[in-house]
Order: structure tokens, then sequence, then C-alpha cells
């Protein structure tokens, strides 16, 4: 059945003002004469029809197929005008996985857009979505001094708030005037990390008054915890001060973390999520196959329940990103990447929720947070209503709270910490830190470009259900104080380039989270 017939039916009754059932579309399509069925379909459908039905469709082309018989020679099949034949289609679904896929995945579907499928019959009624943080049209930096004064200090009150009720904390020019030996509490943001001559650790905190040395000495558990500690990250310590009370030795060390009581939201009913980042549209690598695969599968009975789909950056591969990315991409330009990405999100049904944020290979700029899209951009962007958020934003799904964050900082992360603390192989792990830091992008200056507004968009103020991530291209999932932590893989093979940098990518993979259960399943599309 070329793929043509059912896309052009589907186009005719949607110029038309009519939606048709996915059958319906298939049942045009394999008549003889398709444009004639489709006319009389039309023609006999009640004044107050919206929706093309399979049993309006059936009952055409049985009286077709009657007036057919009536007048086809003897021992000649009326539909085919050829000798009666049988055939059958054997279409599996893709496998559930638990992060390890098959050799040789299952074949779903045949890549045929979703107008050749029409919509599913899915209640959105009970439905709400909310999002918070989204800093999209509201921004106010401009790159001055006091503006990054004003985002330090936003992080560093929204933080310590969160720290003070575990210490009993005084500012740095009243630890300054305590007397020698007493003991002392400090909340502050780290402004340097060193090691001694004797091996022990020196930090130094920085509060809204000035700073402070603290020493953790190598012998004490707590010395493990330094090694986690990032630039520019909030921590609250408390020990004994020095005689000279010049400094403090510390006894232990807090971050704002997650409350280990955290007891995470959950739907009312049985809905999923799809979650998905790093598609790269435009690059030579860019797995057009196993997103049919993907799409094809939306459309089945199987994936009913699933009404949202969200993407966490990188939608296009984008233009000079790297060294020498011209060679290897397919679509040159940017906004025909884009155009190109709207086609193929054209393929998902145009009953799921979609809501997107930009990564670093998209059309924004590269310092966080990163703000949706321009208008330009959001009308090519606007297949099923898709909405665009800022990079990071908090997207409240029936109830569940999923922080999406496009995962830049996870770079930094695993290239500060200890491999048993974070790797890409486990991008997960990484993530744990950033919650336990509550902040989705800690150190200043490094390889994450951070831009300053008003206030730090990049805090965690509220503990999410969900934290997902993208950008390393790694597939990784589990849980952290209840907190369900996922980086979602990508839909591009290994490029040239990430060959160059031993990147292994995890391709082609589809997460699906029940909302109610907060369980997820993994499904392999490559």
């Amino acid at each position: 059945m070329p793929l043509s017939t059912p896309a052009r039916i589907v186009s005719e009754l949607a110029s038309r003002g009519y939606n048709a059932e996915p059958a319906a579309v298939t049942r045009l399509a394999g008549a003889p004469e398709s444009e004639t069925a489709l006319e009389r379909a039309l023609e006999t459908m009640p004044d107050d029809a919206l929706k093309l039905t399979v049993d309006h469709v059936d009952s055409v082309l049985d009286r077709s197929e009657s007036r057919a018989a009536a007048t086809s020679p003897p021992g000649q099949d009326a539909e085919t005008g050829g000798s009666p034949a049988t055939s059958t289609t054997d279409t599996e679904d893709p496998s559930v996985s638990t992060g390890t896929a098959p050799p040789n995945p299952p074949d779903v579907g045949d890549g045929v857009p979703v107008e050749t499928k029409g919509s599913r019959d899915v209640d959105i009624s009970q439905r709400a979505i909310e999002v918070a943080n989204d800093m999209t049209g509201d921004s106010t930096g401009t790159g001055e001094y006091n503006d990054f004064v004003q985002v330090f200090r936003d992080r560093y009150e929204k933080l310590a708030s969160k720290l003070r009720g575990r210490v009993n904390h005084r500012p740095t020019d009243a630890i300054e005037n305590m007397a020698g030996g007493s003991e002392a509490a400090l909340i502050g943001m780290v402004s340097d990390i060193r090691s001694t001559a004797s091996g022990h650790w020196l930090v130094e905190l920085e509060d809204t008054n000035g700073t402070f040395p603290c020493l953790v000495m190598k012998d004490r558990p707590i010395a493990d915890l330094v090694q986690q500690l990032l630039l520019d990250e909030v921590i609250a310590v408390d020990g004994t001060l020095a005689d000279d009370s010049g400094i403090l030795f510390v006894d232990s060390l807090h971050f704002p973390d997650v409350p280990r009581t955290h007891s995470p939201s959950t739907a009312d009913r049985h809905v999923q999520a799809a979650l998905i980042s790093d598609v790269h549209v435009g690059s030579q690598e860019f797995m057009a196959d196993a997103w049919h695969r993907f799409t094809d599968w939306l459309h089945t009975e199987e994936a009913q329940h699933v009404e949202y789909l969200l993407i966490a950056g990188d939608m296009v591969e984008g233009v000079g990103i790297y060294p020498e990315q011209d060679k290897e991409l397919d679509i040159i330009d940017i906004y025909d990447q884009y155009e190109q990405f709207s086609e193929y999100l054209k393929e998902v049904p145009g009953d799921m929720e979609i809501r997107m944020i930009p990564g670093n290979h998209d059309a924004v700029r590269l310092a966080e947070p990163q703000p949706g899209f321009d208008e330009e951009l959001r009308d090519i962007m606007s297949v099923h209503d898709a909405a665009v958020h800022s990079n990071p934003a908090l997207v409240t799904v029936e109830g569940v709270t999923i922080l999406m964050y496009h995962g830049v900082s996870l770079d930094e992360v695993i290239a500060e910490l200890p491999d048993e603390e974070a790797s890409y192989e486990e991008p997960h792990k990484a993530m744990y830190h950033l919650l336990k830091k509550r902040h989705v992008a800690p150190q200043y200056g490094g390889h994450t470009r951070l831009a300053p507004e008003d206030r730090d968009y990049l805090v965690m103020e509220e503990v999410p259900d969900v934290f997902h991530t993208g950008h390393v291209h790694k597939l990784g999932w589990g849980k952290y104080h209840n907190v369900l932590a996922l980086n979602s893989g990508c839909w591009q093979a290994q490029t040239e380039f990430q060959k160059s940098v031993n990147i292994d990518p995890d391709s082609g993979y589809a997460p699906i989270l029940d909302l109610d259960t907060l369980d997820m399943t993994v499904r392999k599309f490559a």
C-alpha cells in the first residue's frame, strides 16, 4: 500500500473539516479506487458527523463491492480483478527493556506520518498541566556586575533558608568576633577548595558579609564529602573555632539536599508520559527509522495511555556547535532543521500534550537559564500546539512535578567528582549530586555558561517528583530520596566527533513513565 495514498486521504479529509478513525483511513487506502470511495463516504455521511468511522466506510465499500460482484466475470475477485488471494502482516511491539536492548529489536510500524492514522479516542478532559520557573520573556540580565551580585545573593538566600534549621548559623563577621574555642556554625557559598601540605582540606565559605576559612581534617569521616563539593554551591558547616578564632575546625557538613522523607505525588488515574531528549534532527546520524517506530507505536492500543510527550532539549543538531560539524550535517540551515523536526513531530498522535525545553544545540542563547524559542521558531514548532518553555522548567503533569533540565552541567559534575560518584555510564548518579545541592548548575565560570537574572532560576526551590535531563546521550535512571532521576538517552547514532571524544550513545530509547505509580519502563526502537 503506497504511503502517499493514506496521506492524501487524510489531507483531503482535513481540508473539508473532517477527522477519521485510523482503520477507516486504512480501509479507504486499500480500496481499488480510493478517491471514488472517499467521495462516496463523504456524500453519505450524516450532516452532524465530524469523524469518518470505519463502520461507515465498510458500509460504503460493501455496497461498491456488491455492485462490482454483479458485473465481474466468473472466477475473478471482485475487489482486485484477479484471482482470490490472502495475505497476513505480522507487526510486533518493541521490546520492554531495563536499559539493555536485545541485539535485534523487532521492527515496529512503517514510519507512516500521523496524518495517515487519524486521532486516538482519548478523553482529554481529565488532563491538568502547570508550568513554573519559566523565564521566557522575563529576562532582565544585562551582564552588568550588579546583575551577577543579585543572582548569587538570591541563590545564597534561597539555599541558606533550607539549611538554617540544621545549624545555629552565625554570619562570618560575627564568627570573627567570637572567642577562640567556641562552637560555631556557618552557612556559606564555596569560594575555594584546596588541600594543605598535611593533606587536610581548607574550604573557604562566603556569605553576604565576607569569607571565612574552614578546615576539614583528613582523618575525619566527613573528609570524603569534600571531594563532592563544587565551587559556588551553598553548604552549612559546624565545628569549633581555633584558639585565635581565625579558622573553623569542621565537625559536620550539610548540603541543602532533598529530605529523606520526601513523598512524591502521583496522578489520580492511569496515565503515562514519554520522556525523551536529544533528537538532533539535521544530523546525518539522526535515527529516522527509530523515530518512525516510536511514533508508530504511540498509535497502538498498547500506548493508548501515553498522553504526554516531554522533550528535554536538542530538538535539532544546530550549526557551529563543535569543530567541523558542517561535515556531519544532513541539513545545513538551522531553520530548515526545525522545519524538518516539525514534520517528524507530526507523526506523534495529535491528541498528545507536548512540552519541550531547549538545549545547547538549539537556536537560543547558550547561557542558562535558556529562554524558550522566539516567535519565528515557535511558529515553525506549532505542530499539535506544542509548547516550548525555558531550560530549566518545572512542569507539573496531573499532580506529578517534573523538573526538566537539558543537562549541560552534567559534563562539569562528571569531570569534577570522583569516578565512583559520577560517570557518563551512570548519568543518574551525577544527577543525584545536583539534587543534593538543590541546584542544576552550581559551578560558575567553567564549562556551563550562566546568565545573570534578577533571581536564580537554577535553584531547586521545590523538590521535584521526577528529574528529567538529557545532553550526555546516555540512558540511566534511579531514585534518590524518592525522586526519580532520569537521563533519557538520544535519537542520534554515534557521530565522528563523538567517536573522537569516546562517547558511545544510547540511542533510540523512549522511557515511559506511569504517572499514577511513578514506575517506568524503557522501550527501545533502534
